[in-house]
């Protein structure tokens, strides 16, 4: 709109037709046929959680009319009946609604892009969820039966599902272009491991949409992380192995480092371990080496599941539990967990684990 509202100044207001000017109200209306019983529930997206704001009054032929003062970039939901929400990002473009409750799965925008933009994502989730859904059931099938080598078969698709569903939601988003309904895509993304591409879309919204509460608030979230991101230096750990010699992250400058957060007594750790053994075997004479660090209380413990396991690498521990300094610093709350570091001591990627821990070494040395 400015750049149609710059031509027609260059033109001396000399442009023809009607112009729509932003005058900070955006008009929400529609057509519901073979509607149930009940009422349309406009709502507000406020710190991600909706706020009603008004019922509206749907015609007896279906139609309904509403309008809304906008000063910002903001997110609406129009709950129809109780039984279908449908999604809607607004700032200075009416928009047109559309849905036949004979099939309520196929919803109609028309006006507002950003609008259509939340509705391809909602269409990606849904896909997703059904996808994970599957999983689910398959999950609590081989739980049933005991079948430990599904469970694990299982597990390893939902990483794949999950690695995938992260570069499906990116390139949605780049394929919005300026949209800033790329500000509720961007929840679907973890900032672990999509930091870079998180931080470069939130500066662009920021300069997109200036002065946005949402956006700011987003900002400064990343700005909290920023320094355990990817591409950051990592902060050092110094702390003892089972012998009592002090061992350093930085001794190990030069190589490709993977500091594994683990616990004799943390099953996902223990069942992750085989695999973390047969990457070492086959990457660490190509310069590729592990830093063990144990949230561990018990010293016996800890050493047992080390020969427990055949954890050949350097291991170290404070014996702190959670309140070790190691995971205090890399802000650990959960295990398994890891942060791959390169050859000259920055972070260059998170939480790999299975397929994608394969997947990341083969990409360094293969």
């Amino acid at each position: 709109m400015t750049g149609l509202l710059s031509l027609c100044l260059l033109a001396l207001l000399s442009c023809g037709g009607e112009s729509q000017v932003n005058d900070g109200k955006v008009q929400v209306s529609g057509k519901v046929e073979n509607a149930p019983e009940g009422v349309i529930v406009l709502s507000q997206f406020t710190d991600n959680r909706p706020k009603i704001l008004d019922t509206l009054d749907v015609s007896a032929n279906g139609e309904f009319k509403y309008e809304l003062e906008v000063a910002e970039p903001t997110f609406y939901q129009l709950y129809f009946f109780g039984e279908k929400a449908v999604r809607l990002a607004l700032l200075d473009e009416d928009v047109e609604v559309s849905i036949d409750f004979a099939n309520p799965d196929q919803v109609t925008i028309e006006g507002s892009q950003d609008s259509k933009e939340m509705q391809k994502m909602e269409q990606l989730m849904v896909k997703y969820q059904e996808e994970v859904n599957q999983l689910n059931e398959a999950y609590y099938e081989a739980m049933s039966a005991n079948n430990s080598e599904e469970i694990k078969a299982i597990q390893t698709k939902a990483m794949e599902l999950e690695v995938k569903q992260a570069e499906n939601v990116k390139e949605m988003i780049s394929s919005m272009g300026d949209s800033f309904a790329s500000l509720a895509a961007i929840g679907l993304l973890n900032p672990k491991t999509d930091f870079p591409f998180m931080d470069e879309l939130v500066a662009k919204l920021n300069t997109n949409y200036p002065n946005t509460k949402s956006i700011m608030q987003l900002k400064q979230q990343l700005d909290e992380l920023r320094p355990l991101s990817v591409g950051q230096p990592a902060p050092e750990i110094a702390m003892t192995n089972p012998n009592g010699e002090l061992l350093k992250l930085s001794d190990y400058k030069g190589k490709y480092v993977m500091i594994d957060f683990w616990a004799a007594w943390c099953k996902p750790c223990r069942e992750e371990n085989p695999n973390v053994v047969r990457m070492y075997e086959i990457y660490k004479d190509k310069g590729f080496e592990i830093l063990g660090v144990s949230l561990d209380r018990s010293r016996e413990d800890w050493v047992g599941a080390i020969a427990a396991d055949g954890l050949t690498w350097p291991q170290v521990s404070d014996l702190k539990y959670f309140n070790s300094e190691a995971a205090e610093t890399y802000q650990i709350n959960a295990i398994p967990a890891t942060y791959l570091i390169d050859p000259d001591g920055n972070i260059l990627a998170k939480d790999l684990r299975g397929p994608s821990l394969e997947k990341k070494l083969a990409e360094l040395f293969d």
